[in-house]
């Protein structure tokens, strides 16, 4: 299956469990991965057989920064279901949040939850 790759799409929100997390907010990264069949768009140079990268990072931003989680697999969980609902050629999406500053006493380069959702038949 062909893939669209965006990655490093930087956000700030507030999500978090502990209080301070969702009063100071901090830096989110997210990196999305659609598969979808990239045969026409390729063949024809035609933008109707793909999927604009412009409106699906506009569409991660609005849930990233639009709202407020406890979890990052709860953001992880409303990007994959909006991109498979607002994009219909995209059949199976692969979502990975980073939280590089997670409050967790010790030396870490952060945490990152990753999940994968098809298109239901």
């Amino acid at each position: 299956m062909d893939r669209i790759v965006i990655t490093g799409m930087r956000f700030y929100a507030y999500h978090g469990v502990l209080p301070e997390e969702t009063r100071l907010g901090q830096e989110f990264l997210v990196d999305a991965e659609l598969c979808l069949d990239l045969r026409g768009a390729g063949r024809d140079d035609d933008i109707r057989q793909t999927v604009n990268y412009g409106k699906v990072y506009r569409t991660v931003k609005a849930i990233v920064e639009g709202s407020t989680f406890k979890l990052i697999e709860a953001v992880a969980e409303r990007v994959a279901a909006e991109v498979l609902a607002q994009y219909p050629n995209v059949e199976a999406v692969t979502i990975r949040v980073h939280k590089p500053r997670a409050p967790i006493p010790g030396a870490l380069g952060g945490v990152m939850v990753e999940i994968q959702r098809r298109r239901e038949a």
